[in-house]
């Protein structure tokens, strides 16, 4: 499954050398990611629809959104790691099973504690998506990592940004149940897929788990490059949580009266925002990160003030929406790759770690803008709610210009 190159050898210590990855197995990859990291996203259109069927207040409807993205981060602190000790095909797929059974429990959910618990536990099991985007960096050399990470990121953000559309879809055909039935039927069939073709990744690492947790803590104070990365997508994974959590809500209301229909149809617009994953893996690799990252920041603050344009409820207003979620998604994704691709660089044995650490800060950014946008927008109106989204991308931006275009060697990590 794995064609031979010329190999390199990917960190001191290995034993094999990473080759290049099939195309089919690139693919399977790809797709692997997306099909798991969708289940994040299928509540984000139907917050109105879940949040009036199991009790929660318009004000509180951000905790459907971020219970899952609060399970992801606890699962990317304690589960994504475990890519660095065990067998990665062996977790990946006891990972599926856990989200199976959570997906399982979302759709008899009735009450707002089963329904928020079973949301925990999705996030949770959704993880090992993070185990498998560094097994993709493992097995590519480093002159084609970004390339090839760059298209199973492709993968990842077809899945984010396809499942609002189907979401909305299928909820207004059959109801929100039926999502997660559907989600826990696609889930459970792909565990079983990789089981059967997922190659072994055996790791070389003997720390004990206790060990290589504590670890992570030396790799977060000691690694610049992580600590930049995380902060920057902090700030735009939260104003991307804050926008699908919130717009929503605001073409469901009574300025827009969107349908799920149409809200699916609106949510399909943003798929168009994936196709900056490949392209920011290319300029990573001709070494454009910087101008790249800033490039991204901007376009994510300027998502925001498009959608103050036109008279709210019109035609144009929804146009201006329909642009800005493209821009927006264009934004994060680029952005997410040139972190990846920065952090992907710094060595193999502590690859998952490192990810982990990196997803489980910008996520924590991204509960914290689905929380802040759901009450803003409650309190406030859509206005001062995209504010703050500029707002967050403008933090970015600042905290980046600071960086120095020729950074000084990094901090020795101690894997």
């Amino acid at each position: 499954m794995i064609q031979s190159s010329n190999p390199q050898p990917d960190a001191p210590g290995h034993a094999s050398a990473p080759a290049r990855p099939s195309g089919a197995l690139i693919r399977l990859l790809a797709t692997a990611c997306g099909l798991i990291v969708a289940n994040l996203y299928y509540a984000q259109p139907l917050t109105a629809l879940i949040s009036q069927s199991i009790g929660l207040g318009a004000e509180h409807a951000g905790l459907i959104t971020t219970f899952t993205q609060l399970g992801y981060g606890a699962g990317l602190i304690f589960i994504a790691p475990l890519g660095d000790l065990i067998e990665n095909r062996r977790l990946v797929v006891a990972g599926l099973a856990l989200t199976t059974t959570a997906l399982l429990a979302a759709w008899l959910s009735h009450s707002a504690l089963s329904f928020l618990l079973a949301a925990l536990f999705i996030g949770l099991g959704s993880v090992v998506a993070q185990v498998i985007v560094p097994f993709a960096a493992h097995l590519t050399v480093e002159t084609q990592r970004g390339h090839v990470v760059g298209k199973v990121m492709t993968g990842l953000l077809l899945g984010i940004m396809l499942a609002r559309p189907a979401a909305s879809l299928i909820a207004g055909v059959w109801g929100w149940h039926a999502v997660f039935l559907a989600s826990a039927l696609a889930t459970g069939s792909l565990a079983i897929a990789l089981a059967g073709r997922l190659p072994r990744r055996d790791p070389a690492a003997t720390t004990r788990y206790p060990q290589l947790l504590s670890s992570m803590w030396h790799l977060l104070t000691t690694t610049p490059v992580l600590q930049r990365r995380a902060l920057y997508h902090a700030c735009l994974f939260g104003a991307f949580s804050l926008f699908w959590t919130t717009v929503p809500l605001l073409l469901t209301g009574p300025i827009f009266g969107l349908s799920q229909l149409q809200l699916a149809a609106f949510a399909l617009v943003g798929v168009a925002g994936a196709i900056a994953a490949p392209i920011a893996g290319r300029m990573a690799d001709r070494g454009k990160v910087r101008s790249g990252t800033l490039l991204a920041m901007s376009a994510v603050a300027a998502a925001f003030a498009l959608t103050l344009i036109g008279t709210p409820g019109s035609r144009t207003a929804v146009l201006a929406l329909c642009a800005a979620a493209v821009l927006l998604d264009m934004g994060v994704a680029a952005n997410l790759v040139f972190g990846q691709r920065e952090i992907f660089v710094l060595g193999a044995a502590m690859r998952g770690r490192l990810n982990g650490l990196y997803m489980a800060i910008f996520f924590l950014g991204g509960a914290l803008g689905s929380s802040l946008g759901a009450w803003c927008f409650a309190h406030h109106g859509w206005v001062v709610t995209a504010a703050l989204g500029a707002g967050s991308a403008l933090v970015a931006l600042a905290f980046a210009l600071t960086e120095a275009r020729r950074r000084p060697a990094l901090a020795s990590c101690t894997p």
